[in-house]
This record gives C-alpha cells, structure tokens and sequence, in this order.
C-alpha cells in the first residue's frame, strides 16, 4: 500500500543513486563502521552446530583423514632409512656415519637382514639391493593414500551436506524474520538489498562453510598433530622451525585488518547495485516515458564502477596474503633443512637422512594450515560480511502484536472509531494531528483530500500497518492493539491502487484471501467484479499462470482480479483504495454497481481522487492538514461550498469548459 513517506518523496522520475555511502549519514556510518567478528563468528557457528550429526561425522571424518595425512611423512621417512646404506668397520665393528671411500677395507650392512656388501680398497665390490623393511613401508603407504583418498571424497560430499542445511536453516530463518517484519522496515529501506541479503550473502556463507570449515577445522589438527610430530623426531628443528611462527601471525594480522574493510564495503556495494536494478526494471516504464535511459545506464555504470574498483583492492589484497605465506613458509623450508644439514655433518648421527626428510615434510604440513587459510581469508571474510548483514536483519524488531482480546473474526460487526489519533513518518513533521472519525457497521465512508493529507495514513494506521503516535483506534469498541495482528487483518479486505498480483494461477490469486472457497463460488466473485468474461476468453481460463505481478494483463484487468479477490473474501471491513482508478469509464460503472451490492451491510472506507465514484458514499469525509475539516453528504458538502466543494470544482473545471 501506499504510505505517506512513498508519497512525499516520489519524483516523476527515479533517481537511481543508490549508492551506499551516498545517502544518509546513517549510510556512510555503516560502510566504515567496525563489525564484531567474535559475535558474528559465534552465531554462524551455532547455525552449523544445528546439524551436529552431520557435523559430528565430518570431524570424525576429518580426524582419520589428517591422521593418515600425517602418517604418511613418517612412513616415507623409514623407506629412505630403510634403503640406506650403513657402513661398519671390518676390524671392530663400529657403525661409522662418515664413510670415506679412502679407507682400507669397509663392510656395509643392512642391520635388520645383514645383507652384506664388501668394499676392498676404497672400491665398490657386489651389488645392493632392497631391504624386507621396505616392502612393509610401501604397501603401508600405498594402503594408507588410498583410504584417505576414499575418506577425501566422502568428507566432500558430508561438507557439501553441511553447508546446504546451515544455509538452508539461515534461508529460511532469514525469510521468516522478514515475514515478521513491520511494514516501515520494507518502506526505509531498498528491496534489491534485501534480495541481495536472501541471495547473494547467503550464498557466500555457503561457499565458506562447505570449503572453509574443512580447512580450518583439519589445519586445526594437522597444525597440532605435525607438531608433536616434529618433536618426536628433532627437538632441535622443531625450535628452528617455530622461529616463523610469529611473523606469520604478524603478516596475517596486519594483513587482515587492512583487507576487511574492502570486503565489507564491497557487500554493500553489491546490495546497492542489486537495489538499482531492482528499482530500474520496476520503474522501466517511466524511464523510457522521459527518454533517460541513457542516465539511467550512467547511474548504473557509476554504481558498477565503484563495486568494480572495490572488488579489485578486495581480490589484490586478499591475493596478497597467500604468496607472503608461501614464501614465509619456504623461508622455514630452508632453515630447516639447513638444520638437518648441520646435524648430518657435526651432530654424531643424531638424525638419519629419512628423519630430515620427514621433518621437511611436516614443516610443510605445519605451515599448509596457515597458508590456506591465508588463501581463503577472501572467502572467509566476504561470508563473514555478508553473514553480519544477514543478522542485521534477524537482529531487526518484529512487528508489534500485543493483542490477546479473545474477539473473532465472525464476531467483529465494523464498528471504526478513531480517538485524537497522532501520527509522523518523520519526527517533527505531523502527518496526522489530532485525528478523530467515526464509522458505524455497515456504513460506507469516502475519504477524500489533497495528495499528502493523510487519506492513506488512516488506512495505514487502521490495519496497524504503522502505530499511532498518541490517540486510540478501536474496532467495536476494542482498541485495535489489543487484537491480534491476524483477527484484525483477517477482517479486512483491501484493494490497493497499485495492485498486487503474485505468479500463479488466476484461481490461485482470486482464492487468496480464502483458500477454502469453491470454484463456484470463485466465479461468482469474479463476476461480481466485472472479470469473469475476459478471465473466460483466457485459453486457460481461470487456470491460466500470470507473469511476475500480473504483466500478462492489462492494469485494468489486474485490478478487477484483485478486487474479486476482495469480493471473495467477504470481509467485515472493506478498504477500497482507488479501487477503480485503472479501468475505462464503462468498466467502472459496472465495477460500481457490483461494489454497491459488495459494500451492503459492509463497513467500507473509500479513498478516491476521482469524487465522481463516491457521490453515493453515507458519508464524504474531507481530510486538510492531519484532520478532518468537513464532512457529510455530497450534496451537502456541495451546499456548504467549502473544501470539498473547492475540490470538486477543480476536478470538473475542464467538463465544464
């Protein structure tokens, strides 16, 4: 429905900046404004946890996966020990790790099967071969890729399980909380960024929680379990390799911090871009009828530009972080193995060959945690974001429904009675001021007035689609705020000006607001409404599927469909706002007569521009400035030649002439 906030600021033509940061102060403060990642991280994770099984088997799957990941540099370790050469002295049986070719006579074993092989002379004498040990370890390798291969897969598929039931869960959590949100939520603020929110920010979300909680939950355990790996095997390179550690936390960090900024702005940027879409296919009509298409590309290539150069900064700086991980994680490579070298050389066999090898290994693997995560920090952060956007919403005030009044909706007769009501869109600019009307059952009321007088707001105020700043309204003698939201609305049938049609069957939209009815009785209020012969000549008839909000149709034919969606819902209460403003003058007398016999025993407010549809409304209210300044019969309001006679006169000053 109209309100008095769309009226006051509707222009002929849209403007189109919706850029984030260009509008409100309160909008630029978003964009820079610091976000609390803790409590974001914390309320995503309670949304995955909602799948505990699902999440249960992904970590047990995870734990035997990072387990043989990490067995595997162990394994490889002893092969090369086990193919490698142990030389001994001939003459007493040392074991000598520094074998010079120069010496004498050498005997090489293998201790475990002592194979032998002599060299006489500083000279090579038989041929070497593999070990039993080595067999072992290969099949145990070979076994071990494989299972864990095996695991990867299913640990994608369970992954991908994940992510689609938190996102599934966030979806229609999210949807749900926008089902209950109060109507001056949607009027304040753009719908192509509440799209964007359902769409786009949920996507993301999905992204990171199908790739990201793998890698960050297994670098958990691959971080810890190559650790104490390391220890076991070297002490000595352990420390050496722990010398990075708190220049990557450092580069990370610094990083980090310079980089959100961008994706935060970035989501926002998209939300604004999808809201001029939104608004340019909407308003596409009235683009062309004032030939600014042209501005209206320019706006949106403006809107694109910034969204491209922020997406630019975003995807660079996050490239970033992956290749400084990558060469902090080389540097520890080297050092490492520069270690390894030493301990080789002057350390007295304290390390063999495959243990170096191993630890070269488990370097790599203590430092693949944080560079992947460094690589998905892009990732990380745009769900992260666009998470935050979504709670905005959640976080958002329902709709207020105080009302516990035991009276139903067959027991409501009509009575409306508005009490000193006050109301404001706006702080300090009154749209309602002291605001007093009384409608008795069944007595049909017209409420006329200039465009921003407050005509709508009645309305609005009536179905507690806003609530009033001071005064009462009550219905049979209940103030409405103390009815339930449902008992009150369900009493009310309302056909809007602009109507509202949604992608379904023509018997689906009539049957709308009463599902339960007949077909017959469906055709009956159609025929009422004056739709039911061109509903007829429809090849599909009443089964025929209408467009995104009704386009298949001509205006005038989407509008007498909703008002046989009114008629068929039998309402105690029937608002007709500008019911008829839409179709040709003998389409409205029909419509007129049938609404005459729609209205009897019916409380019916009328808003209407066009006076020549209520000169047989009971009463025509006159509404100048937030309150009522006249009211009564047109032909007494005619008599009295006052503001409704003023309108009258300036509405049939052409006829006359």
């Amino acid at each position: 429905m109209n309100n008095q906030v769309q009226k006051r600021s509707a222009a002929p033509m849209p403007s189109f900046d919706m850029r984030p940061g260009r509008g409100s102060p309160s909008s630029r403060a978003n964009v820079q404004k610091p976000k609390n990642m803790k409590k974001t991280v914390g309320r995503l994770l309670r949304y995955i946890g909602r799948s505990r099984y699902v999440l249960l088997s992904l970590l047990l799957i995870m734990l035997f996966v990072t387990v043989a990941d990490l067995c595997g540099p162990l394994l490889q370790g002893k092969a090369i020990d086990a193919i490698e050469p142990v030389y001994r002295n001939a003459a007493t049986g040392d074991i000598l790790y520094n074998y010079d070719k120069r010496n004498p006579v050498f005997e090489e074993i293998d201790v475990k099967t002592t194979f032998h092989v002599h060299f006489t002379r500083g000279e090579y004498v038989g041929k070497s071969g593999e070990t039993a040990g080595l067999n072992t370890y290969l099949l145990g390798m070979g076994i071990l890729f494989l299972c864990s291969s095996v695991l990867s897969f299913f640990q994608g598929l369970v992954a991908a399980k994940l992510s689609q039931r938190t996102v599934y869960t966030m979806r229609n959590d999210l949807f749900r909380k926008i089902s209950r949100l109060p109507i001056s939520y949607t009027d304040t603020h753009k719908h192509g960024d509440i799209m964007s929110r359902m769409t786009n920010d949920v996507e993301n979300v999905s992204n990171a929680v199908s790739q990201s909680i793998t890698a960050l939950v297994s670098g958990v355990i691959t971080l810890v379990g190559a650790f104490v790996m390391m220890l076991f095997l070297s002490p000595i390179m352990t420390l050496v390799a722990l010398v990075t550690i708190p220049l990557s936390i450092f580069v990370s960090a610094k990083l980090g911090k310079f980089m959100r900024r961008y994706f935060i702005r970035q989501q926002r940027l998209l939300g604004g871009l999808n809201g001029t879409v939104e608004e340019m296919v909407t308003s596409y009509p009235t683009v062309v009828a004032y030939g600014k298409e042209g501005d209206a590309v320019n706006t949106f290539s403006e809107i694109s530009g910034e969204l491209r150069d922020c997406a630019v900064k975003a995807r660079v700086w996050g490239s970033v972080m992956g290749p400084v991980m990558n060469f902090i994680g080389n540097l520890q490579y080297v050092l490492i193995a520069a270690t390894g070298g030493a301990l080789i050389l002057f350390g007295g066999g304290s390390i063999s060959i495959g243990n170096i090898q191993s630890m070269l290994s488990y370097s790599k693997k203590f430092t693949h945690p944080i560079n992947q995560i460094a690589n998905q920090y892009s990732t990380i952060l745009t769900a992260l974001a666009g998470a935050e956007r979504i709670f905005e919403i959640m976080d958002s005030a329902d709709e207020i429904d105080e009302g516990t009044h035991p009276l139903g909706v067959d027991e409501i007769e009509g009575n409306i009675s508005f009490n000193n009501v006050h109301f404001h869109y706006v702080e300090g600019e009154p749209v309602l001021r002291g605001f007093d009307l009384r409608v008795a059952a069944g007595q049909k009321v017209a409420i006329v007035g200039a465009t921003g007088s407050g005509k709508t707001t009645v309305v609005n105020l009536l179905t507690r689609f806003y609530e009033p700043v001071g005064g009462s309204i009550t219905v049979d003698g209940v103030d409405i705020r103390e009815l339930p939201k449902q008992t009150l609305r369900r009493s009310i049938a309302i056909v809007l000006q602009d109507t509202v049609l949604f992608r379904d069957t023509i018997r689906a939209n009539i049957k709308y607001g009463r599902p339960d009815a007949t077909d017959e009785e469906m055709r009956e209020a159609a025929a009422h409404a004056g739709a039911a012969k061109f509903i007829e000549r429809l090849p599909e008839g009443y089964d025929t599927v209408l467009a995104e909000g009704g386009e298949n149709l001509s205006k005038g034919q989407r509008q007498l469909l909703a008002i046989a969606r009114a008629v068929l819902a039998d309402p105690k209460i029937l608002i007709l706002d500008e019911a008829t403003s839409s179709v040709d003058t003998r389409t409205e007398m029909r419509i007129q007569r049938a609404m005459v016999a729609l209205m009897k025993n019916r409380t019916s407010l009328i808003i209407a521009h066009r006076l020549s549809t209520i000169r047989d409304a009971d009463v025509i209210v006159v509404v100048k400035d937030g309150v009522i300044a006249e009211s009564g019969s047109h032909e007494v309001l005619l008599a009295r030649n006052g503001e409704y006679a003023k309108l009258y006169q300036n509405q049939f000053a052409g006829l006359a002439t």
